[in-house]
């Protein structure tokens, strides 16, 4: 069993998730417009260029997202994406490339339970954890 966030965007997701895989390093996999799908001719004109389905991979992660139509869309709130990574060099740049254009809640440093944790708001509205494991 694997869990796998979904994100949801206001008309951003394309945008959002090419930024993910630079700061990620990953691999988007598949990402199909609303335009592209076998429900192009019940979509609004307007919805064509939106993300019906994005899906990137990193390191055996899968993150996915969407633009959902207005009436299912929700700002994002109540939870966060969390990401554990080993080396605090590499942490230190997902949480600085995630943080590019974004909102630092809590700066990237050293805690009691952890070498680092940051936590942050990305330019896209979604909430933010990295943690880099304690050493030994």
């Amino acid at each position: 069993m694997q869990l796998s966030p979904y994100l949801a965007f206001n008309g951003q997701c394309a945008e959002a998730f090419r930024f993910y895989e630079k700061c990620l390093g990953g691999k988007i996999e598949a990402m199909m417009t609303h335009g592209e799908s076998p429900m192009a001719q019940q979509v609004p004109p307007e919805w064509h260029d939106r993300i019906m389905h994005a899906r990137l991979i990193f390191d055996s992660q899968v993150l996915m997202g969407a633009d959902p139509p207005p009436q299912y869309y929700q700002q994002p709130q109540g939870f966060s994406v969390s990401l554990n990574v080993k080396e605090r060099s590499e942490a230190e740049g997902v949480f600085n490339a995630l943080a590019e254009g974004g909102n630092v809640k809590m700066p990237f440093q050293k805690t009691f339970w952890s070498a680092a944790f940051g936590m942050l708001i990305d330019r896209f509205g979604t909430p933010w954890m990295v943690n880099c494991e304690q050493a030994g």
